[in-house]
C-alpha cells in the first residue's frame, strides 16, 4: 500500500531541466507522504519521472519501488497488493522472466512485458500503478476491478500527470487546476464527485477495471474487466450455492492474510464484518480485531462486536468516545480530502483507523456486501416504488400522499416525514434515477436558485445526473433491479464508500483489505438473479443463510446499521459556528458562489422545525469546509 506520482513530459523544447523534474516529483510525492511513510523512491527514465512513497507490507527488503525489471526494459510505481503474486511469479518464471525480489510488484511488470494489457486479467487484488516501458516510450497505467486504489490523471499542454490524489497534481506548477462551478454542482447532487469527472476540470478519475495507454502524446483508456450480467437460475440447490459462497469467502480471506507486518480485522458487530472476523480467526491465532463505541447508547453499537469477539476469543480492541465531541474533528478531516465527500462516518472511520494502525499495519474489513447483495435499504424500497406506481391514481394523490403529511417531523436518527416524503419523490421518478433520488442530497429541482450562477443544463435532472443514467444504460441486465445493484457499485461505493475507507486508513498509514470485492466473491455474486439477494424485504439473502451457522444469532437478526451519526445534534453544537459563519450571508455573499437568501432559508426553515434540511445543510457545510481548506480557483 503505497502513493504514487509521476508525468510523461512531451518530445520537444521546453522540457524542464532534469534537476527541475526532480523537485517536481519530489514536491508530488511528498504530498503523499502519509500513504507511504516507509520510504521515498524517485527515478526519471527519459521523459518519464515515476514516484513512489512506499508503506511496507511484503518484501520489507527488496520491495523498494520504482522497480525495474531484471532487463531494464520497463519501470512500474504501484500502489495496492497481488493476491496471488505467489502463482503468477510460478507461471511467469515458467515462461522464462527472471525474477529478483520476493515482491509482489514484480509480476506486474512480468504481465505486462509478456502478455501487455491482457496480462491484467490475472492479477487478482486492489491496485493502481504506471508502467512505462523504455522501448515503445508508453506509459501504461491501470485501475483494480472495483476501484479500491485511486488513480487521477490529467492531460494538459501535452504532459500527462497522474497520482494518487489529487494533492499530488497539486503540487506540480505547470498544472492548471480549476473548479467549475458544474463539479460543485454534482457535488451537491451525488455527495461527492462522480467518476469519471472530478472537482477539477479536466483532471479525472480512471475507471475501475479500465487502464490507460499513453504513447507519443495520444492517451487512450479501455476496459478490461466489468461486472458480469446475472445468469439463469442455477441449477445447484441454496445449500449447495451456500457452501460455493462460504468456500470462496474463505479462499478471499486467506489470499489477504499475505503480509510481512500485524494484521488484524474490522469489527463493527455487522454481518459482513463478522463473517470475515469469524473467517480469519479459523485461519489465525488469536486475531486483533478493532471497532468504535460511542458513550450516547443510541449510537453505541459496540455490544454487538464485544459479542462477535467473545465468540470467536479474538483480541480485541475497541475506544469508547463521545459521539457529540467527534463532531468537532470534521473540519480537520474534511480538510484533508482531496476532493469533497459528504459521508458523516468519515468520523468515526477516521477514528476506527486510528485506534487499529496503533496495533497493526493492515486491516481486513467488510466492504461490499451491501452493494452486491442489496444490502441497503434502498433496494426493497426500489420494489415498493414500483408497487406504487401500479396503485391508481387517485388511492396514491388523494389517499397516501395526504396521510404523509401528517406524519411527525423529528430531529432523532430517524425523521418519519423525511422518509416518507423522500420515498415520494424517488417513486416519482424514472426507474434509472429512482435510487439516486432517495440518496441525492439537492436534486436538480431543489438546486434551482441555490446557485448565484449555475449552468443552466445541469438544473435538468437528465443533465445533472447523466453519470447515474450511463451506468444505468450501459449493463443490460432484464431485471431492473440489477441494473440499480450496477449502478450502485460503479457509482456509491466507488466513490463513497470505498474513498472513505481508503482515504481514512491512509490518513494513519493504514492498509485496508476487502475480501468480499475478491474477483471470485464478486463474480459469483454477481450471477445469481436478484432473488438470491433480495427475497421479499430480507436482504443479503443467501449470505445470511450460508453464514447462519458460523455467526451469532444477534448478529444475524440486526438491521443494517452503518455508523449513527448524530448529524442533526452536530448540526446545532459542535458545527453550529461553522454553520454560522461559512453558510451565513455576508460569508456566502463576499465567496459569490452560492445565492445567500436561498441558503438563509433552508437553515431558518431547519431551525425551526419546519422542514428537515439536515442533509442538505450537511453537504453544504461539508463543501464549504473544504473550499475554505483548499481555497480552489472557482470558474463559470
Amino acid at each position: 500500500m503505497c502513493g504514487i506520482a509521476g508525468f510523461v513530459w512531451p518530445a520537444g523544447g521546453g522540457v524542464p531541466s532534469e534537476a527541475e523534474r526532480l523537485s517536481f516529483l519530489a514536491a508530488a510525492t511528498g504530498a503523499l507522504a502519509h500513504r507511504g511513510p516507509d520510504g521515498e523512491g524517485l527515478l526519471l527514465e527519459g521523459p518519464c519521472a515515476l514516484g513512489h512513497r512506499r508503506l511496507s507490507i511484503i518484501d520489507l527488503a527488496a520491495g523498494a519501488q520504482p522497480m525495474e525489471d531484471a532487463d531494464g526494459r520497463a519501470v512500474v510505481t504501484f500502489n495496492g497488493e497481488i493476491y496471488n503474486y505467489r502463482e503468477l511469479k510460478a507461471r511467469y518464471a515458467a515462461r522464462g522472466f527472471h525474477f529478483r525480489t520476493q515482491s509482489d510488484t514484480e509480476v506486474i511488470l512480468a504481465a505486462w512485458l509478456l502478455d501487455g494489457p491482457a496480462g491484467l486479467d490475472a492479477l487478482e487484488g486492489m491496485f493502481a500503478f504506471a508502467l512505462w516501458d523504455k522501448a515503445s516510450r508508453t506509459l501504461f497505467a491501470a485501475r483494480d476491478r472495483f476501484g479500491k486504489k485511486p488513480f487521477y490523471y490529467t492531460l494538459q499542454k501535452g504532459v500527462l500527470a497522474f497520482g494518487s490524489e489529487l494533492s499530488a497534481l497539486g503540487r506540480l506548477p505547470f498544472l492548471r487546476l480549476e473548479t467549475p462551478v458544474a463539479a460543485l454542482m454534482r457535488f451537491a447532487a451525488y455527495e461527492y464527485v462522480p467518476t469519471p469527472e472530478t472537482i477539477y476540470k479536466d483532471v479525472f478519475k480512471l475507471r475501475p477495471g479500465h487502464y490507460l495507454l499513453f504513447r507519443d502524446g495520444r492517451l487512450t483508456t479501455d476496459s478490461y474487466w466489468d461486472m458480469p450480467l446475472p445468469g439463469p437460475e442455477p441449477k445447484a440447490s441454496e445449500e449447495d450455492l451456500c457452501a460455493e459462497l462460504r468456500l470462496l469467502l474463505a479462499q478471499a480471506v486467506k489470499r489477504r492474510l499475505v503480509a510481512d507486518v500485524p494484521l488484524g480485522v474490522f469489527l463493527s458487530g455487522g454481518v459482513d464484518s463478522s463473517t470475515v472476523a469469524a473467517l480469519t480467526a479459523g485461519m489465525v491465532s488469536r486475531i486483533k480485531t478493532f471497532s468504535i463505541g460511542f458513550t450516547e447508547a443510541s449510537y453505541d453499537e459496540s455490544r454487538y462486536a464485544r459479542l462477535v469477539a467473545a465468540r470467536f476469543a479474538t483480541d480485541h480492541h475497541e475506544r469508547i468516545l463521545s459521539a457529540d465531541a467527534c463532531g468537532a474533528l470534521l473540519p480537520e478531516i474534511v480538510s484533508r480530502f482531496d476532493e469533497p465527500m459528504a459521508d458523516p462516518s468519515i468520523v468515526p472511520t477516521y477514528l476506527l483507523s486510528q485506534v487499529t494502525r496503533e496495533n497493526v499495519t493492515v486491516a481486513l474489513g467488510g466492504d461490499g456486501p451491501d452493494e452486491l447483495f442489496y444490502g441497503y435499504e434502498y433496494f426493497p424500497a426500489f420494489k415498493l416504488a414500483a408497487a406504487y406506481d401500479r396503485l391508481p391514481s387517485f388511492a396514491r394523490k388523494r389517499l397516501i400522499e395526504p396521510l404523509t403529511r401528517l406524519l411527525p417531523q423529528s430531529a432523532g436518527y430517524v425523521n418519519p416525514r423525511f422518509v416518507a416524503d423522500t420515498f415520494l419523490a424517488g417513486a416519482r421518478a424514472p426507474q434509472w434515477l429512482r435510487v439516486q433520488t432517495w440518496l441525492s442530497a439537492f436534486t436538480a429541482e431543489a438546486q434551482a436558485g441555490l446557485w448565484r450562477d449555475p449552468p443552466a443544463g445541469l438544473l435538468d435532472p437528465a443533465t445533472l445526473f447523466a453519470p447515474t443514467r450511463a451506468l444505468f444504460d450501459a449493463y443490460p441486465a432484464k431485471d431492473p433491479l440489477a441494473r440499480v445493484g450496477y449502478a450502485f457499485a460503479r457509482q456509491y461505493m466507488l466513490d463513497y464508500i470505498l474513498v472513505k475507507v481508503d482515504r481514512c486508513s491512509m490518513m494513519h498509514s493504514l492498509e485496508a483489505r476487502a475480501p468480499f470485492l475478491d474477483r471470485d466473491v464478486a463474480e459469483f455474486i454477481c450471477r445469481l438473479p436478484s432473488r438470491y439477494k433480495l427475497r421479499g424485504t430480507k436482504r443479503k439473502y443467501l449470505l445470511k443463510k450460508a453464514v447462519a451457522g458460523l455467526l451469532p444469532k444477534e448478529i444475524l437478526g440486526r438491521g443494517k446499521r452503518g455508523f449513527l451519526i448524530p448529524v442533526a445534534s452536530w448540526l446545532r453544537g459542535q458545527l453550529r459556528p461553522q454553520v454560522d459563519m461559512l453558510l451565513g450571508e455576508k460569508h456566502l455573499r463576499e465567496q459569490g458562489i452560492f445565492n445567500p437568501k436561498a441558503v438563509s432559508r433552508l437553515v431558518a426553515e431547519h431551525a425551526t422545525g419546519a422542514v428537515d434540511h439536515r442533509k442538505k445543510l450537511w453537504t453544504l457545510l461539508v463543501l464549504q469546509l473544504w473550499l475554505e481548506a483548499h481555497k480552489p480557483s472557482i470558474i463559470p
